[in-house]
Order: structure tokens, then sequence, then C-alpha cells
């Protein structure tokens, strides 16, 4: 008799739900002439996060890709260190819930999130107090042109995109060398970096020869976040904060601000970028 020995994938990738909602809705509104007329306006939705049925957190956000903002989130806050320690996540948009299934809860995590730092601003963040103290220095080496670097923006600018039909949310991109890879939007810019977060993870991809060109701005959450994901050079068309200035400096990051046309501000890190 033949035995036929079924062996399981090596880090196994989490199973994904792939929950839709509507991303806008039309609105009726007044304008400065007192004429009536109709426009778009992004949904905002609350998605509340449970991790082996214990709430976790309660995001703000348009939701292109729910399952993977998640799977960021859990990353970039250090709750997991790889994707196959997450057996599933499933949204239901019903009850606005995500419900992920770990093969081990992470040790002391209700201390953990204890100790949680709610952010204002856009889609309204919240880091855990020790993520900064256990990120890394960005590696050098790293370059970007300032031809590609400028066609990224270009890139940017033409994708096919809520805020272009309704406004009001924040677009990023991962891009390697001169071409995007992957592309979302959310009413927080943090999310949307969590959500190519959770994309990197899913798809197996390292952040060294990555960088982030985004349309919010630089603050020390989106430099966290950028430097968990060993990603060495973020650039946004909004300018920078000085907490993420400092932080950069200290993390070994490049940040690019203000980028218009031809011309944007190298706030830390220039030797990366090659005219």
């Amino acid at each position: 008799m033949k035995i036929v020995v079924h062996s399981r994938p090596v880090n196994p990738l989490p199973t994904l739900t792939a929950a839709t909602c509507a991303w806008t809705r039309e609105i009726e509104v007044t304008d400065a002439d007192s004429e009536t007329r109709r426009l778009l306006i992004p949904q905002e939705r609350a998605l509340v996060v449970y991790i082996d049925k214990q709430e976790v957190v309660t995001l703000m956000t348009l939701g292109q890709r729910p399952e993977l903002l998640v799977l960021g989130y859990l990353y970039t806050q250090g709750l997991i260190d790889d994707a196959a320690e997450v057996e599933s996540i499933s949204v239901d948009w019903d009850v606005s819930a995500a419900a992920v299934r770990l093969h081990r809860a992470p040790e002391a995590l209700a201390e953990r999130l204890a100790h949680r730092i709610v952010t204002t601003g856009c889609g309204q963040g919240s880091v855990l107090a020790d993520t900064i103290d256990r990120l890394k220095p960005a590696a050098a080496g790293a370059t970007i042109a300032h031809d590609t670097l400028c066609d990224l923006f270009d890139q940017l600018r033409r994708q096919p995109s809520v805020h272009r039909d309704a406004g009001s949310v924040h677009g990023t991109a991962l891009a390697r060398g001169g071409a995007i890879l992957f592309f979302v939007e959310d009413v927080g810019r943090h999310n949307a970096v969590d959500t190519i977060a959770g994309w990197m993870l899913m798809n197996r991809q390292g952040g060294a020869d990555k960088l982030l060109v985004t349309t919010g701005r630089l603050t020390s959450e989106m430099v966290q976040k950028a430097a968990r994901l060993a990603i060495p050079i973020v650039a946004s068309r909004n300018g920078v904060t000085a907490m993420g200035h400092e932080l950069a400096e200290r993390l070994n990051l490049t940040l690019i601000g203000r980028a218009s046309g031809q011309r944007y501000i190298v706030y830390t890190g220039a030797d990366r970028v090659q005219r």
C-alpha cells in the first residue's frame, strides 16, 4: 500500500478574505454662486480589529484593501514579525470588524496594547509606545536618480484615483527603480503605508531596494513605518515635521518633500539622490 504524506508548506501565508465596499458616496452641495449640484465624497469607515477575539484598535479607513491594511498594521506595530505568524484575517463590513487568527498569540499582548499612543491627524492612528525603540537604521547603498524621482511623482499624479474623483484622501505608492509596484489610497496616510506593508508581506518583498512615494506629510509615524519596512527613501509632495526629520536622521533615512515638477527638497540623506 502506497502512503502519501501531505506536508504543510514552509512559512505558509495567511488566508485573507477579499471584502469590498463602496469608496465614494454622492451628495448634494451648494457652491459659492448658490448653485446646487451633486458630487462625490470619499467614504470613511471604522474597522475594529480583533486578535483572537481581543479588541486591538479601530482603524478609520477608506477600505480599499482592508485585509492588507490589518496585516500591515500588525507588522509595523511589531505585533508580528512575519506574515506566516498569521493564520487568517477575515473582514466583514456588515459588522465593521476584522478578525485576526494567529498561530500563536504574541507575548504580553495585553501589556503592549496598554501602552498605546493615539496620534491625531488624517484618519487618526495609533503607535505602540515601544515601537520606535525596536527600529534599526536603514542600510546604506540605495540611491535614486533625479529624473527617476521626478518621473515617479508624475506617475503618482496620473494614477486612477479616488482623490481625482472625490478628493480628501492620500495616495501612496511602493516603487522599485522607476516602476510603481503597488498603489493605494486611504483617508489616513499611515493607513496607506500599512496597506503597502501588508502587500509586501504577502508578496515576500523586502524594502532595501524600494522607496515610498506619497502625497501625505512626513511625520514621525510615517518615518517609523518606513524604517520598520527597511525602506531607505521616502518622498512626498507634502512637507516634513520636526519629529519626522529628527527620527529620519537617527534612522539614516532619506526624506524628500515639497515635490512639484522638477523641484523638491531633500531634508535628510542627500547622498542617496543622484543628479
